[in-house]
C-alpha cells in the first residue's frame, strides 16, 4: 500500500474522498502525535544533567587544566557531588554557544 504522502508527491493533482470522520480523526490524530511530541522535546530541554571533567574535558575541547582556570576565573564553576567536580550541562551548553 502507498504511503499518502508518498502518493501526493507523485500524483499531485489526484482527486480523493474522504469523509469528513475520518478528516476529524485524522486530524486530532495530528494534533495529539505533535503535542506529546513536543511535550517530549520541552522536558528533554528542562533536565538538567551533570558530566564529570573527563566528559566536558571532551565535549569542550579543551584541557584539565583550562577547566581548572576557568573555575578560578568563575567562567565555568562546577559542583562538588560526593567529592568529585560535576558541571551543569546548562552551563556547558552556554560556552558552547558562545555566551559569557
Amino acid at each position: 500500500m502507498y504511503n499518502v504522502i508518498d502518493l501526493a508527491r507523485q500524483c499531485p493533482d489526484l482527486n480523493i474522498t474522504v469523509k469528513l470522520g475520518d478528516l476529524i480523526e485524522l486530524v486530532d490524530y495530528s494534533v495529539k502525535k505533535s503535542r506529546q511530541e513536543l511535550e517530549r522535546l520541552i522536558t528533554d530541554a528542562n533536565t538538567e544533567t551533570y558530566p564529570g571533567v573527563d566528559q566536558v574535558s571532551k565535549i569542550l575541547d579543551v584541557n584539565k587544566t583550562t577547566l581548572w582556570r576557568w573555575q578560578k576565573q568563575g567562567y565555568l564553576v562546577p559542583i562538588e557531588v560526593g567529592g568529585k567536580r560535576r558541571y551543569k550541562m546548562s552551563d556547558v551548553k552556554r560556552i558552547l554557544e558562545g555566551g559569557k
